[in-house]
Formats: structure tokens, C-alpha cells, sequence
């Protein structure tokens, strides 16, 4: 069964060191994502119906919104991985440089003896509960920022890379995110969104996935896990109040939910947080 070792949240997002034996439904979040084996067997995330391993030598990076879940490739042993959940803005913050963004060159990150260093000094930290590290946040940004740099070498843009193309979103499609992020937890249907900013249906769908990244049932569940994320691990509100506020009949199927776009159930989730005040 998977389990979560530790969480640390902070400025930077969240950084965990996940035991992961089970498959997880298709899904996405806001933030860039980095994935590094630790410990046990390789493991592999599908990334745009594409399997990319991870493994002693490779690492696996998503940018925000890009659909992903994780495959194992056994489950008689699980697979220990740092997990990093990197927020936009503090990457472009922290890196401090024209070019800083999330939206990495591809998905496949040759794990050097520079970025091992990294990974190993950072789960070391979190094996230790009683370890408290001034450098976590300086560690974190130069892994982001090594893996981020290798992502975009050997690309046709090369060292002339100043940022990624952001293409506008159709105003249809801004109205229907705008819908969905003040929607949450309310009981309505996809088809009336799509009806409401004047697309059929497989247009509305269609459109949406160009330009956000993901389906809208699948932006759906990554705003409902960014809901239910940061009421596990800012407030004391019960796990069954959390899963009704957020659209759940039972404390039942909102832990299946949370289970398969993140790991492990909620109540889990909650016991190994721990807020990282970072100067």
C-alpha cells in the first residue's frame, strides 16, 4: 500500500517522499513537478499517454497543468520517490532570471551525480524528524533550477531559450475556468458549462484541453485537490466536513478520491505535513 514517509509545505509549494506500489488516475496540478527514485524498485510516470522511468539515472519533470499519473512498474516492492511540487511563482522568484519558468523543454531529466547529491542530502532531512535544515529552500531551488536547465538543453532553442511561448486563452475557455475555480464543492454539470460560454460540448472539451492542458473533469479534480490539500494541512476541520465541502456524499469516496489523484487518504496526508517557515 502506498504511504507517505513525510511532507514538508512551504513558500516553495510541498516536497514529499512518497513509498508508492499503486496506480493513480490521470490527473494535474498548478504547480511544476519532479519526480526522483530514491530507494526500492524503478517505477514509471506516464506523461501524456507516454511512460517515462524513474530510476536510479532518470527523473521525470512535469509542467503545471500537464496531464500525468504514476504507473508502478512492480508492487510486490514499492518504490521510494522524492516528490517535489514546485509553485510558479516562487521558482520565478527564487531563480531570479529573465528566463525562469515552469513549463519545462521535456519531460525526461538525466539524474547527474550533481542532482543525486540533491535529492539524497533532501530525503535524508525528511527520514529525520528531529533534523532541522536552514538550506531546505536553497536546496530545493537548486534542484528545480539543474533540472529545470538540463530540460531545455539539446532543444532547437537551445541557449537562445528565453522563456516559453504563452499562448492567450479564448475568452470562452477564461470564462469556464473562472466557473470552475468559484464552483467548487457545488453540484452542476460540465455540459452547462460549455452551454454557458456558448461551445457545444466535444468543441468545449476540446478547446479547453488545447489551451488549459487537461479535460475539464480533470482541472475539476486538481482545484478540488488543491482545496482539499490545504485544508488537510492549514486547518483542523474534520476529513468528512472537507469531503462534503467540496462535493463528496460520503468520507468514503472523497478518500478514494484523494487516494488516487494523491497517493495516499487523506487522514494519512494530514498526519505527516509539516510546515516548513523558511527565512
Amino acid at each position: 500500500m502506498s504511504t507517505a514517509i513525510a511532507v514538508f509545505h512551504g513558500a516553495f509549494g510541498r516536497v514529499c517522499l512518497y513509498s508508492m506500489d499503486r496506480r493513480m488516475a490521470p490527473h494535474g496540478h498548478r504547480e511544476g513537478h519532479l519526480i526522483f527514485h530514491v530507494d526500492g524498485p524503478p517505477g514509471q510516470l506516464v506523461v501524456d499517454d507516454r511512460p517515462w522511468p524513474i530510476s536510479a539515472g532518470q527523473g521525470v519533470a512535469v509542467s503545471p497543468w500537464q496531464g500525468h499519473f504514476y504507473a508502478p512498474i512492480t508492487t510486490d516492492v514499492p518504490t521510494l520517490a522524492l516528490v517535489l511540487y514546485i509553485r510558479p511563482g516562487w521558482f520565478v522568484e527564487a531563480a531570479r532570471q529573465a528566463s525562469a519558468s515552469m513549463r519545462f523543454g521535456r519531460v525526461g531529466i538525466e539524474v547527474t551525480d550533481h542532482l543525486m547529491r540533491l535529492v539524497t542530502e533532501t530525503a535524508h532531512v525528511m527520514l529525520d524528524p528531529d533534523m532541522d535544515d536552514p538550506l531546505l529552500e536553497d536546496r530545493l531551488c537548486a534542484l528545480t533550477q539543474a533540472a529545470f536547465d538540463q530540460s531545455w538543453q539539446w532543444t532547437e532553442r537551445g541557449s537562445a531559450f528565453t522563456g516559453p511561448n504563452r499562448a492567450g486563452r479564448d475568452y470562452r475557455i477564461r470564462k469556464a475556468v473562472r466557473f470552475l475555480q468559484n464552483s467548487i464543492g457545488e453540484d452542476f454539470e460540465l455540459n452547462a458549462v460549455a452551454r454557458e460560454v456558448g461551445l457545444s460540448r466535444p468543441h468545449f472539451y476540446k478547446l479547453f484541453r488545447e489551451q488549459v492542458g487537461l479535460t475539464p473533469n480533470l482541472f475539476l479534480n486538481a482545484l478540488r485537490m488543491e482545496q482539499a490539500i490545504d485544508r488537510l494541512a492549514g486547518t483542523q476541520s474534520a476529513v468528512a466536513d472537507i469531503g462534503y465541502d467540496l462535493g463528496f456524499s460520503s468520507q468514503a469516496s472523497f478518500s478514494r478520491f484523494f487516494i488516487s489523484n494523491g497517493v495516499v487518504p487523506p487522514s494519512a496526508y494530514r498526519r505527516c505535513v509539516q510546515s516548513v517557515e523558511l527565512q
